[in-house]
């Protein structure tokens, strides 16, 4: 069974073309280590250069999840310049692959002092109401006297603006894109730029020149907090970021049900494996604060955010609750941090920015 799997393993590979060689993956020798185990799962090390589409990860990934027998993938990307001394290894059987644990050796991102604690919002799934968690933490920084910059790199879904209430056009002085300003924090979008309609189709590359345009030129000023709204998951708007700014942490937001645990951790691994530190998780919609007497009642199942910050080993920054209007607030561009900021949710909400003033305060330079 094993070797027939790993035969439909190299066919599939086999399939994926590197335009940048005119030669398919495994003839381009960006595919090594490998390896199968009994029940399914397959892993392997992908090598690429900063010349190569970071779309293949994905098409080797969606690949290797079509194929009969296969009950999971993980593909640990490294850097191909890092890699010309080491050998290829053959598949094992029933034994998960030393890449498995290894660190994806940085690229060579750049630092941008003037954007001071660059932090990445991310989460595994959609929905965990991770753009909420950011554009309320921006202004809760914000308004404890700090300079906050909040960039929405979520170009497939970009709400910060609409969160924020910001929907002109932002202006270009002296070459430089000119960041709206909402609730003391400096925002620019995607969604500021295109038509709000347009379908957003990108690509690896044009995803990464998207961000690196929105770190270079825009006029961000001097700032303290530099705030990062990712899509969900692991894809290339993460693998680009980290390869354009020195990310000083990331922070995880998840919700209680485990589902969503389970892709958070997968995001969470990520970061880790790019060198990035993650500083805390975020529970949000922990339960629910009944507006007339205050009850707090469980909805979801409870304690999801405490596991995933015990398995992580780092702290769990906050538990936001779900009150009514909340989202009512966020659609009309009232964040409840500043709308109703003696509300339940913006007091979490406050504490989580503390304790991310107080983590960032205690990472090593």
């Amino acid at each position: 069974m094993t070797a027939n799997l790993q035969e439909r393993v190299t066919d599939a590979l086999s399939r994926i073309r590197n335009n940048r060689v005119g030669a398919n993956v495994l003839e381009a020798e960006m595919v090594r280590d490998i390896a199968t185990t009994t029940d399914g799962k397959v892993r392997l090390s992908l090598f690429l250069t900063a010349d190569d589409d970071a779309t293949v990860v994905r098409e080797v990934r969606q690949a290797l999840q079509q194929v009969p027998g296969v009950t999971d993938v993980r593909v640990d990307v490294k850097d191909a310049t890092q890699a010309k001394k080491a050998t290829r290894a053959l598949p094992v059987i029933g034994q998960e692959p030393q890449s498995r644990r290894a660190a994806v050796p940085a690229p060579t991102p750049v630092a941008y002092p003037n954007l001071g604690n660059i932090i990445a919002i991310s989460s595994g799934k959609g929905g965990v109401g991770k753009s909420t968690v950011a554009a309320n933490l921006a202004i809760a920084l914000a308004k404890q006297g700090a300079r906050v910059g909040l960039m929405d790199a979520d170009i497939y879904g970009p709400n910060i603006p609409r969160m924020m209430g910001v929907d002109q056009k932002p202006e270009v002085r002296g070459g430089k894109i000119q960041p709206l300003d909402a609730h003391g924090v400096k925002v620019m979008s995607l969604a500021l730029i295109v038509e709000r309609d347009a379908p957003a189709i990108w690509r690896g590359p044009i995803i990464m020149k998207v961000i690196q345009q929105f770190v270079k030129d825009v006029d961000w000023g001097e700032l303290d907090y530099f705030l990062v709204d990712l899509p969900p998951g692991t894809g290339d708007a993460q693998l680009s970021l980290a390869q354009t700014v020195h990310i000083r942490a990331a922070i995880i937001v998840t919700t209680p049900q485990e589902v969503a645990v389970g892709d958070s951790l997968r995001g969470a691994k990520m970061f880790e494996r790019v060198g990035v530190p993650v500083l805390g998780v975020v529970e949000n919609m922990s339960y629910f604060v009944c507006p007339h007497c205050g009850e707090r009642t469980e909805i979801f199942r409870t304690g999801g955010g405490i596991r995933l910050a015990d398995e992580l080993g780092v702290p769990l920054l906050g538990q936001v609750p779900l009150q009514a209007q909340l989202a009512d607030l966020a659609d009309t561009g009232r964040p409840v941090v500043a709308a109703d900021p003696g509300s339940p949710a913006a007091q979490a909400l406050a504490t989580v920015a503390q304790r991310v003033s107080d983590a960032l305060a205690a990472l090593p330079r």
